[in-house]
């Protein structure tokens, strides 16, 4: 198994996407930290993921929450080899309904919570460790009332082009996963009553007729974080049926 002896953490890991991608390591050997802001939604995933997987309760944008996160892994395990950046949230909030609330809430989690669970894993990462992180299609073609969300992601791209020339020769490598629309209760919940109508014409625009699945978000996951794709450093992987090409 790729990931043996591997220490993997993933935010945002309870539930939906992340919980997907903490499970595709988990199949491969990997020894889990995933974190979520929900203690017993996090007690419950990792009963899922097995034994060699534990939960720090954890809101990536609270610094304190940040650097208690990073000490525990430093004193139950000394590194990181794996880092996959997921925690994030959306909303759909359209121009002329923005809120000042809800943009400062969706850029502190997702650009600024991003960037420093990032700069807090680094110094424990080492020549051959990775980090991954889960950007979105929201960033080119962020769809009606996504414009902060996409935005947010966009930044994220941006962040990545810059980050691996800062630490150039450390041998950590840095890349983005960006999925279309994945079929989770997530998206579900935040597209409402009329979730499946646009499902359906989500689908419809994916040259593959379908939207992802989250086991498939996993996978590329997994590649992107192995040895695999070893030479692959600052590129974003859309993970997104070809919607984005067409």
């Amino acid at each position: 198994m790729r990931f043996t002896n591997k220490v993997v953490v993933v935010t945002g890991g309870s539930s939906g996407l992340g919980f997907a991608i903490a499970e595709a390591f988990a199949s491969e050997g990997a020894t889990l930290v995933i974190t979520g802001r929900r203690q017993r939604q996090l007690a419950d995933a990792v009963g899922r993921l097995g034994k060699h997987a534990s939960a720090v309760c954890t809101d990536i944008s609270n610094p304190a929450d940040l650097a208690a996160l990073f000490d525990k892994i430093r004193v139950a395990y000394g590194r990181i080899d794996v880092l996959i950046a997921n925690a994030g949230i959306g909303a759909i909030e359209p121009l002329g309904a923005i809120t000042e609330a809800g943009f400062d809430k969706v850029f502190t989690t997702n650009v600024k919570g991003t960037t420093f669970t990032v700069q807090g894993s680094l110094p424990l990462m080492g020549n051959g460790s990775s980090v991954l992180i889960i950007g979105s299609t929201a960033s080119i073609n962020p769809g009606p009332g996504l414009g902060a969300y996409g935005a947010t992601k966009a930044a994220l791209r941006a962040l990545v082009r810059s980050w691996i020339l800062d630490i150039k020769g450390s041998g950590v490598r840095m890349n983005l996963l960006s999925p279309g629309p994945v079929n989770t209760q997530s998206l579900r919940d935040v597209l409402g009553e009329n979730a499946q109508q646009v499902i359906d014409g989500l689908s419809e625009r994916s040259t593959l007729g379908r939207i992802g699945e989250a086991h498939e978000i996993g996978q590329a996951a997994l590649f992107l974080a192995s040895d695999a794709s070893s030479y692959i450093n600052g590129a974003e992987l859309f993970a997104d049926g070809g919607a984005s090409q067409i």
